[in-house]
Order: C-alpha cells, then structure tokens, then sequence
C-alpha cells in the first residue's frame, strides 16, 4: 500500500541500463478509495531523439497526478544514451506499456485506461506507439500478447509525425541513421502508418509553432478522419515550440494555448 505519493526509478530493459520508468504513485488508504484502482498515463519527453527533455517530464506527471492519474516518465533510447536506430525507441515505449500492466495491481492502475502523452519527438514516439503497436517481432522480443502495448488513446503535443513535411528532419536522421531508403522513411512517417488499428487522439499544436510546423499535426489528423479513427484536435493560435504545461511551472506563458491540459484530461476521462 502507498500511503503517501511515491516516486520510484524502475529499469525497464537488462540489456538497456538506460531505459527507466520513473513512476509517480499516488498514496492509498481506507480514506482514499478512489486511488486503489487509478487510470494511468505514460509520458514520452521530447528532445529531438538527442534526449528526454526535463520541462517535458516531471512537471507533466505532477499536473496528471494531481488531475487523478498515475504517471509514469519514460526515458527511452536516444542519441545521448546508445543507438536510436528504429524500432529501439518503440521497443522502449511498449516495455514501458507492458510494465505497467504486468504491475497494475502493485502500481493502483486500471489496465484498461493507460493512456499516452508525448511532445515534440516524444510525440512522434507516441504516435508511433498508436499506429505500429501491432509488431510481432516486438511482441516476440518482449514476451507479451497482441495488443498489451497498444495505448488507451494517446495525446500527441507539438508532435513530430512526417518525414515528408520540410524543416524538422533531424529528429528522424537520429533514428534512421545513414538509412536513406524510402520504405524506412515511410515506416517512421506515422501518418503513413495509420490503419482500422490505431488508437484515438487528442492533438494540439499552435500556429505560430517554429520548431515543428503544425502541419505535423494537420496532416496526421486527416490521417485518422480518412480512416475513421476518434480523435480531438486544437490548434492555437499563438505559442511558439516546446511550451510543455504552458505556465508559470515551466516558465511559459501564451494564454492562448492555456486550455490544452485541462481538455485533455476531460478527453481522457470521457472514456
């Protein structure tokens, strides 16, 4: 029983020492019964694959903890801490997905409601995680069924999702390397890679975005409708890149993107 807030490091993967999930667990207690059995989000950071950037990690567990979630922040594969190559990312993420459902009983979490949240490049991961969660060689690697990696639904923020929209390919040279071929750059384009399969979403960008173009989120939002998937989508109009929960916190401050964390956490308990 936590009878107060826990944080915990937890190694994901033997061979990937860098691979954590830092767990934010909300206390239990017979006064407290609506934290036996919480929903749960997992929490990609951005960085560009170069790192996992800290104003998009512990800041967000905190505001999901305190919005009635366990939150989990994954420090997964990248540039800084071995080789990015694809699919070592997605391998990350959905150890990250099994973990939590193998322990949700020990961590107070609903296996039927573990949602999802990236920004940046860690929004293409969660993209990633939502249309190519069907990967019988990851399933093989990992030991675990159909399915048990594939999110609630995910938040996509500022995402990075298509190779083929100029002016953030950086991001997708860390994870192909010298890979230059045109099927490994559609299989990394997660518009590309939506299917009947993939999870629903919620997407929020700004305008005025000068790091990743909104259209990253436009055209992976028109993705979903052709093919029928649920999904939300802001965009607003001023806020430039990387403005996490978007308030003092984290030093940022544009009004017109205010609404995001509170409507995404109503979107995430609509379900």
């Amino acid at each position: 029983m936590f009878t107060h807030h826990t944080t915990k490091v937890i190694p994901l993967l033997s061979d990937k020492p860098h691979v954590t999930l830092t767990a934010y667990v909300a206390g239990t207690d017979r006064t407290l019964p609506f934290n036996e059995r919480r929903r749960a989000i997992l929490i990609l950071p951005g960085g560009g694959y170069a790192g996992c950037a800290p104003i998009e990690s512990e800041p967000i567990a905190h505001h999901f903890l305190a919005a009635g979630f366990n939150a989990f922040v994954l420090e997964y594969t990248t540039a800084a801490t071995g080789d990015p190559l694809w699919p070592s990312p997605l391998v990350d993420a959905s150890a990250a997905m099994k973990y939590i459902r193998d322990h949700a009983d020990e961590l107070h979490v609903d296996p039927a409601y573990v949602f999802a949240i990236g920004f940046s490049a860690g929004g293409h991961l969660a993209s990633a995680l939502a249309t190519l969660w069907d990967n019988d060689e990851i399933e093989a690697l990992l030991g675990m069924e159909k399915g048990y990696n594939r999110p609630t639904g995910v938040i996509l923020s500022y995402p990075v999702t298509s190779l083929a929209i100029h002016g953030h390919t950086r991001s997708f040279a860390k994870i192909l390397g010298s890979d230059k071929r045109k099927e490994s750059q559609d299989a990394v384009s997660t518009e590309l890679q939506v299917s009947e399969k993939t999870a629903p979403a919620f997407i929020w960008h700004t305008r005025t975005d000068d790091g990743v173009s909104v259209r990253h989120s436009l055209v992976f939002a028109r993705a979903l409708a052709d093919h029928g998937i649920p999904f939300e989508m802001h965009i607003y109009p001023e806020g430039p890149h990387g403005i996490s929960l978007n308030n003092d916190i984290v030093g940022r401050s544009y009004p017109a993107a205010d609404a995001w964390a509170h409507d995404c956490v109503r979107w995430m308990k609509s379900f």
